[in-house]
């Protein structure tokens, strides 16, 4: 076997692969004794035919696809390591026949490659910094949440329907005095000025009495989920069951720490608030993040390959799929409501996942030519840390970890020192 790679269009790399005589008539062989079984030749037992008489009935090309299947099979592999420090593939190969002659067989593979990459600078760029920082009005939220959840629902009686109050109703839903699939239910309790519903809606059940009936109007969104329903006017036939109004809890102390714990109310809001700013920290440093990648994508060529294209959509899709899992629901039926096709569902992410393609391979090459590694103190650190955080003695703890979570350490402390690297060589603002 001889063999020849080229660099072909839209980082393919064009492997092309030459057999003699010798290895097809091999090839062929093997072909045989493995498929014989299938074949049934009358005077023969089911396998025992010879080859000549299986191809004298079914053709002499009865052999030739598992033929060329095993000599790709056990070659490509082999070529590829001797190839892994010029190119890395990154999807499957399209195979074609170029030659097929007694003589010999020549096969081409064009497979995907991972792109060169081209970053004109990664350094001196201006490049805005994001900075978060918690208000009282999100604090207040944040309070009001955990008051809302600790209210007790109280009956009313003796006045209309007002905003925050839930209520239990009745509704017929038509089009064109036609009703439509999802549009009725009886007994349902619904939180006036929660959004549930679709805009309008609520906010004429706002005024109703218990025992009302009122035709509700509104007009379905232009991006509604269901197609037929999409800008249509529509009806609602509402009859008011019941009302019933949200009584907060009084704010102090001793509610506080039933609640949560929290000795006193200042106590609480102030671990409330570090938390919040964690998280808003945290938002802030992947906002900056994403600023450096796509100011530095800005100055950076690159031929994508569209199996890398296509892998990541593929993550993305199931990352997807797990939020929905977690909802009890399946991707098939979310894409049945929305009248939708996997295929199109896919062309959704095509952009985000070219944008991710483009900031790993930019991640990678910068970590390459600034050669930034992760040393053996620093994962130790890591792992002295995560070994005191469950109270472990540090020797025992690394003892017991998994290899992949060593990985995932030293990715960790290369990512971080990455983008201080970067926001230490670019010109950092905040508005």
């Amino acid at each position: 076997m001889k063999y020849t790679t080229k660099a072909a269009e839209k980082s393919t790399v064009k492997i092309t692969i030459k057999f003699d005589g010798e290895e097809w008539k091999n090839a062929q062989q093997t072909a045989y004794l493995k498929t014989r079984g299938k074949f049934a030749i009358n005077g023969f037992r089911k396998g025992k035919a010879p080859k000549n008489v299986i191809e004298n009935v079914y053709g002499k090309g009865v052999f030739f696809e598992d033929a060329l299947n095993l000599l790709f099979s056990e070659n490509y592999g082999k070529i590829l390591d001797k190839c892994e420090e010029k190119f890395t593939v990154v999807g499957e190969p399209d195979v074609s026949v170029d030659k097929l002659e007694d003589d010999g067989v020549t096969m081409i593979a064009v497979v995907p490659v991972k792109p060169e990459v081209k970053i004109s600078s990664y350094k001196g760029i201006k490049i805005k910094e994001y900075a978060y920082t918690v208000s009282d009005e999100e604090l207040d939220a944040e309070i009001n949440r955990v008051l809302d959840r600790n209210a007790r629902k109280v009956a009313v009686e003796d006045r209309a329907a007002q905003n925050g109050d839930i209520v239990n109703i009745d509704f017929v839903g038509t089009v064109d005095g036609v009703k439509f699939e999802g549009g009725e239910a009886e007994g349902f309790d619904l939180t006036l000025g929660s959004g549930q519903f679709i805009p309008g809606f609520e906010d004429q059940v706002v005024g109703m009495n218990i025992g009302e009936t009122k035709d509700v109007n509104v007009t379905f969104p232009e991006n509604y989920q269901a197609e037929n329903l999409k800008g249509k006017a529509a009806v609602f036939a509402v009859k008011l069951n019941g009302i019933q109004a949200k009584e907060l809890p009084e704010l102090n102390d001793e509610f506080i720490k039933d609640a949560t714990g929290s000795a006193t109310v200042e106590e609480y809001k102030e671990k409330t608030k570090a938390r919040l700013q964690q998280q808003a920290d945290r938002r802030a440093n992947d906002a900056t993040e994403n600023s450096i990648l796509e100011a530095i994508a800005a100055n950076t060529e690159v031929e994508l390959p569209q199996a890398m294209i296509d892998r990541e959509v593929d993550g993305l899709v199931q990352k997807f799929e797990y939020q929905l899992m977690y909802q009890g629901l399946k991707l098939q039926d979310y894409l049945d409501f929305l009248k939708t096709t996997m295929a199109d569902f896919r062309k959704n992410y095509e952009e985000q996942a070219k944008k991710n393609v483009i900031s790993q391979l930019i991640i990678s090459q910068i970590i390459k030519e600034e050669n930034i590694e992760a040393t053996e103190e620093e994962v130790d650190a890591k792992v002295a840390e995560q070994a005191a955080s469950v109270s472990k003695e540090f020797d025992e703890y690394k003892n017991n970890m998994d290899p992949r979570q060593f990985d995932y350490i030293r990715s960790d402390i290369v990512i971080t020192k990455l983008f201080d690297f970067l926001k230490a060589n670019n010109e950092m603002y905040k508005d």
